[in-house]
């Protein structure tokens, strides 16, 4: 029976990955990757050797009908991206959705996804939050600034270290330098880090300290107790 299957895979430590997602790697006939040579790693990692292509958000518009077109001739497809889950801020939603509407079962496995351990480790509440993923780049980022100042839950974002700093002092212009933040970088790898306290606090601790990998902020929703 044709089927895609999205497999999370670590975002930094080669052990999260799970029993069952191996499992999978292993018996699906053609595995679907942002990167290869990223992919490759893991692969080799793990002694696997599966046919490998391309799916990014350069291609995923163009490739979706070829690739409906395998899953259905009964072709069975794993999912994975450079780290974490497919979806979250990496392509899968497109194919997702192609899948859904030609009939074609889809299986999400749970597993890693960067922005949970932040969340959790920020001090900051958690019971209730918004994921914003990346914030637009120019066009619009001003007015959605201005829509989640106002946000009641904790607030958390994906950011690249070239703009941690603009994006810090945006928040603190937008939100107040007052609000409670954090800053979470290297999530399960070696150096692994999270700096926490106000967003003028955070500007000022990184206009020193300029940082490398992937970045996971999180601040405290308008208005809430946030000690």
């Amino acid at each position: 029976m044709s089927q895609l299957t999205l497999v999370p895979t670590p975002v930094g430590n080669l052990g999260d990955i799970t029993l069952r997602a191996i499992e999978v790697l292993k018996t699906v006939d053609m595995i679907l990757a942002e990167d290869t040579r990223k992919s490759g790693i893991l692969l080799n990692h793990l002694n696997i050797s599966k046919p490998l292509a391309s799916h990014h958000k350069f291609n995923e518009h163009r490739s979706i009908e070829a690739l409906i077109g395998k899953l259905k001739g009964g072709v069975t497809m794993a999912l994975i991206s450079d780290a974490g889950t497919p979806g979250i801020s990496d392509p899968g939603f497109l194919l997702v959705r192609a899948c859904i509407e030609a009939g074609i079962t889809v299986e999400v496995l749970p597993g890693p996804t960067a922005f949970i351990p932040a969340l959790v480790s920020s001090g900051i509440p958690c019971d209730r939050f918004v994921f914003e993923g990346f914030l637009p780049p120019k066009k619009g980022r001003q007015t959605r600034l201005t829509e989640l100042s106002g946000e009641k839950r904790t607030i958390v974002l994906y950011e690249s270290p070239h703009r941690l700093v603009k994006t810090l002092e945006q928040l603190a212009l937008h939100f107040g330098s007052e609000r409670k933040a954090s800053v979470s970088r290297e999530l399960s790898k070696l150096h692994e880090e999270t700096i926490r306290g106000t967003l003028g606090e955070l500007l000022q601790h990184f206009i020193q300290q300029p940082v490398k990998g992937e970045l996971v902020l999180v601040i405290a929703g308008a208005g809430r107790k946030n000690q």
